[in-house]
């Protein structure tokens, strides 16, 4: 490890705001042990705790129809496609109740930018779903899809947030986020919500009291400072508003072949033919991303994308809570990229890494009681085995 690089790292590590160019130095660098060993600092200074934590929730994608063209995008189908579809109620509330049976307490409920659905059909979507399930945390709504609704409606993004929120919005999802720098988006999407247009909503939701993640798909045509770049406008907007309770990220998950239905788009990006970039990437971003997001609480390990094995060593590269049961997956799986994962199967994957497994909802707040035997130190042999920084 360069001087240099432990100078960051210990900086970091030792409390103090770390700034962009020495965030890409961290970028440029293959030492993955140390910044890891460095991020897991970091979670312990933040969450000394004896816990781990995960959630339990379903990923329902009312409808698949949508505007705009997204080149990594396997999921979406154009209005008249014969395998375009809106979920009807009976089936979107048989989907929760089957979320309830098995202890979730949420729904993360996300489409396309549909281009003919008014606003009034998501407020009667969200008002029969809050009646029937008033337990239910309705994590809702993509920044692009919201942004989208203005568009349709022709209303102040305030107008819409209010109204929707009134309607029985809970939580906002930090979905659409891919990279946030216009030259990436403007590259791989066509009619979506661009940088600015995806941090104004979720500042709009932020000053209403509201709270969301955020999220950053990477590893396909944005550059080591672009990734930096992304992490400080969620940083930035993190001091601004303090709105931000977790933060994800994913290796871009390329399609087994281009999801375009009209042949290829001018300027578009044939992502099918990305190399993929693997674990040791994500875990050094992941590790990176804990070390210069100061302000935003929790690291959600993604096993969706990347598997158990490397979603339980993420709790060793920053994370501290394990992500979601996910019992549907449409977007990723549509991509080619499916891995499962049982409640058991992630308590363990807690269990394994010395720590305590809780459910917890969108705030961060603990739905469980410790059973008595559960209620010990973590792994002794795991604690001493942390090896000093510098």
């Amino acid at each position: 490890m360069s001087s240099e690089i432990t100078r960051i790292l210990d900086k970091a590590v030792g409390g103090e705001r770390i700034t962009s160019d020495e965030c890409l130095k961290l970028m440029e660098s293959h030492d993955l042990i140390s910044i890891g060993r460095a991020a897991d600092a970091v979670t312990r200074r933040l969450h000394p705790e004896p816990y781990r934590t995960y959630n339990i929730d379903r990923n329902i994608n009312y409808s698949n129809v949508c505007a705009a063209v997204c080149d990594f995008c396997a999921f979406y189908r154009p209005l008249k496609h014969s395998e375009a579809y809106v979920l009807p109620k009976d089936v979107l509330h048989q989907k929760v109740r089957e979320t309830i049976e098995v202890g979730g307490d949420q729904i993360l409920m996300q489409g396309g930018l549909h281009p003919t659905l008014p606003l009034e059909w998501y407020e009667d979507m969200l008002r029969g779903l809050k009646e029937e399930f008033p337990q239910v945390n309705i994590h809702g709504f993509s920044p692009p899809e919201l942004h989208h609704f203005t568009k349709i409606t022709k209303l102040p993004l305030k107008t819409v947030l209010e109204r929707l929120k009134a309607a029985g919005l809970g939580s906002i999802p930090g979905g659409g986020g891919e990279i946030l720098v216009d030259r990436v988006r403007s590259l791989i999407t066509r009619g979506k919500a661009l940088t600015d247009e995806w941090l104004d909503v979720m500042r709009s939701w932020h000053e209403l009291g509201g709270k969301s993640s955020a999220t950053m798909m990477f590893g396909h045509v944005e550059t080591l400072a672009e990734r930096v770049e992304h992490l400080d406008r969620l940083r930035s907007l993190q001091d601004e508003t303090h709105g931000f309770t977790a933060f994800i990220c994913w290796t871009h998950q390329a399609p087994h072949e281009a999801p375009w239905f009209n042949g290829p788009r001018e300027g578009g990006v044939d992502m099918s033919k990305l190399p993929e970039v693997g674990a040791f990437e994500y875990l050094k971003v992941q590790a990176i991303a804990r070390l210069y997001l100061d302000k935003i609480p929790n690291i959600q390990s993604s096993w969706v994308t990347q598997g158990e094995k490397i979603g339980q060593v993420a709790l060793f590269f920053g994370a501290n809570d394990m992500g979601s049961l996910m019992l549907e997956e449409n977007v990723v799986s549509q991509a080619g990229t499916v891995h499962h994962l049982t409640l058991e199967s992630i308590r363990r994957c807690i269990r394994e890494a010395g720590y305590i497994p809780r459910q917890r909802n969108v705030y961060y707040e603990y739905l469980d009681t410790v059973p008595a035997a559960d209620e010990v130190a973590p792994n002794p042999r795991y604690q001493a085995s942390l090896p000093v920084l510098s």
